[in-house]
């Protein structure tokens, strides 16, 4: 499991590293490369390596390539699935996050979405999370987005007032870290209200994928015959693509037919590491 101790900055810090790493074991598994060589893919010595790996994503090098190779071998040919997404399809699924089992969530009007924002007040903010820069959208009914800083603090902003560019804003650092330490270190049973500014059609994928449990994955297809028709999966794919609220509504899970990961729109390198970390707190 990760560790409480292991507080959000120091995670924010380690991301793009270990993210690297999981990246390098993921694409090289097969050859069990050893604990040198996984070291040099994160730029770290072994024994740096070893300790930080372990703590972020709750398990040792050598133990998740060992889970890799056990569910490959399990499901990859029956599947006929990419050998390393494969591994993440299989045998994942596990309880829910505390914050996954208590999410509550308030769907706003449409109209507020068609007038762009014009007479909504946000706050917005930064702060560390274990995938790096995150950046909150916070509204008076509750949370509206969460996203990363990719590349940088103000392009993640801009990708999220883009969605309702009318609206006020103000900024507020230390409310978007209150958030975070909701979110990516849960201590209680408390709802986490968010306030899902979309479509109809939209909420409605949206709460789907809030039934996807934590480590399990799901096709976009699954989704589609769940919420309509499995005709409709491009449509879910797009309403997908439009969820403003990463981790929390997992769309991370959501992976193409043939068990592949797909585009995300914060990166792929993070939704794989987004997968490893609640496949160890499984």
């Amino acid at each position: 499991m990760n560790t409480m101790s292991y507080t959000l900055d120091e995670s924010s810090r380690d991301f793009d590293r270990i993210a690297d790493a999981l990246e390098f074991l993921g694409e090289n598994w097969q050859s069990h490369p050893d604990l040198d060589a996984a070291a040099r893919s994160a730029g770290l010595s072994p024994h740096h390596f070893q300790r930080v790996f372990t703590r972020w994503v709750g398990m040792s090098p050598k133990k998740y390539v060992g889970a890799l190779a056990h569910q490959a071998a399990r499901s990859a040919l029956d599947d006929g699935a990419n050998l390393l997404d494969a591994a993440f399809d299989a045998g994942l699924s596990g309880p829910g996050r505390l914050h996954d089992l208590f999410i509550a969530h308030e769907a706003v009007t449409p109209g507020d979405a068609k007038r762009r924002g014009a007479g909504l007040s946000f706050v917005w903010g930064v702060a560390p999370s274990p995938f790096g820069d995150a950046v909150f959208l916070i509204s008076p009914r509750g949370l509206s987005a969460l996203a990363f800083a990719d590349p940088d603090v103000e392009a993640g902003f801009e990708d999220l007032r883009s969605r309702y560019p009318a609206a006020d804003y103000a900024r507020d650092d230390d409310l978007a870290r209150q958030w975070a330490e909701r979110i990516f270190t849960p201590r209680d049973s408390d709802p986490i209200p968010l306030a899902l500014y979309g479509t109809p059609w939209q909420r409605q994928v949206w709460r789907a994928l809030l039934d996807i449990p934590a480590g399990a994955t799901t096709s976009y297809k699954a989704i589609a015959e769940t919420v309509c028709t499995a005709k409709a999966s491009r449509a879910v794919g797009a309403a997908v693509g439009a969820n403003p609220i990463s981790w929390l509504i997992p769309c991370h899970r959501v992976l193409a037919s043939n068990g592949r990961l797909t585009g995300y729109h914060w990166g792929v390198k993070r939704k794989r590491a987004m997968l490893a970390y609640e496949a160890a707190a499984s």
